[in-house]
């Protein structure tokens, strides 16, 4: 064998489970197409399950050194907020939203995998896969091989580790595109909070990021390639904060996508294993996606380690991301809706649920992922 565990994609989820397997004492080589890791922010936010899976090797402190502690959700609606998710009181050392550019997060989980021993190969693009009894042949285009006992694709939405191992991946796109920016702009609301904006044109959300920038998300039904300032401009004009408006300064970075929520038909095929966007795919509302495919890693690095009851991580991963899955959807749903008569029901129903604390306490605890898990009495 070249190596005991192939993983294809070097993202944050890639790189969590080489470094949780490295830590484990298993030789793990991370392989990918791409020349550097992203140099964008994509995906910023890391939730509290997420951090106490990362405890695991050693990073969550670097991380959160270098986030933004952000303790609530605020749902509104221009000015009036109609439902507050506060993480404030949960079991959890960890008991608020981390901000962080995908760019640092993978940086740490990187240099953490470097100083484990784990490699991690650039500008290799597997370009097939060969499984068998005892363990998956790849192949790198250019004709190279690598024999390994297991391979797990991490690869993202367009996983060729998924196609190729005939694992089904069942659901839909949105019909609305997503603008996704990184912005500098004059902002004099609160930076401690998530803000989603319900709007009759869609949903927008802004979210404080380290160094005075803010994250801004938001539905259209026809994005722009590349977001400009204008473009975003209007969106904030016409879903945020009316008092006090947003005048927007400078693009950082931006970009538009079409989101899928979809669920892979298994996890495992043999020898060949499914984590992150190769698996599971949503609705970015609740920051979600990267935190789901993290764990996925974490417990997947467990289970290969032991060697025994492969089939559990399927057992214990896959309802999670079906629940993530059901959950991002209901709540873009919910914010998307473009009836006067709906949307009037919305903005009745909200508030009077956000004042029954057990509501406030499920969602908060299904937002930060702590309900994935069993805790003791009284958490």
């Amino acid at each position: 064998m070249d190596t005991e565990v192939l993983i294809v994609g070097a993202g944050p989820v890639g790189l969590a489970l080489g470094a949780s397997l490295a830590a484990r004492g298993k030789q793990a080589l991370v392989v990918d197409r791409q020349a550097a890791g992203t140099n964008t922010s994509r995906a910023a936010v890391i939730h509290a399950r997420t951090l106490e899976a990362l405890d695991q090797i050693g990073v969550s402190k670097e991380l959160v050194d270098g986030g933004l502690k952000v303790p609530r959700f605020v749902v509104r609606d221009g000015d009036r907020p109609l439902l507050t998710v506060d993480f404030g009181g949960l079991p959890t050392p960890y008991p608020y939203t981390l901000m962080l550019p995908q760019s640092d997060t993978e940086r740490i989980l990187a240099d953490r995998l470097h100083q484990l021993g784990g490699p991690i190969r650039r500008e290799a693009e597997v370009v097939g896969i060969a499984p068998d009894d005892d363990g998956v042949t790849a192949t790198l285009a250019g004709g190279e091989t690598i024999r390994a006992r297991y391979l797990v694709g991490a690869d993202g939405m367009h996983s060729l580790v998924r196609e190729r191992s005939g694992i089904g991946f069942t659901g839909d796109a949105y019909a609305q595109s997503f603008v996704l920016a990184d912005v500098r702009m004059d902002w004099q609301l609160p930076d401690d909070e998530v803000m989603l904006y319900f709007a009759p044109a869609g949903l927008a959300v802004i979210a404080p990021l380290p160094g005075g920038r803010h994250r801004i998300v938001a539905t259209l039904d026809d994005a722009p390639e590349r977001p400009g300032l204008g473009d975003v401009q209007a969106l904030l004009d016409e879903r945020g904060p009316r008092r006090q408006p947003a005048r927007v300064r400078e693009i950082v970075w931006s970009s538009r996508f079409r989101v899928h929520h979809r669920l892979a038909d298994h996890y495992r095929a043999g020898r060949i294993f499914l984590a992150g966007d190769a698996a599971h795919v949503h609705s970015p509302a609740g920051g979600q996606g990267m935190n789901t495919g993290i764990q996925d890693a974490i417990d997947l690095a467990a289970t290969l380690a032991a060697g025994t009851d492969l089939d559990g991580y399927e057992r214990r991963r896959r309802p999670v991301a079906a629940g993530v899955v059901a959950l991002t959807d209901r709540m873009t749903r919910i914010a998307t809706v473009r009836h006067r008569t709906a949307i009037a029901a919305r903005n009745t129903v909200l508030p009077l649920a956000g004042r029954i604390p057990a509501v406030r306490r499920a969602l908060a605890m299904n937002l930060s992922e702590l309900s994935t898990i069993k805790r003791g009495k009284g958490a």
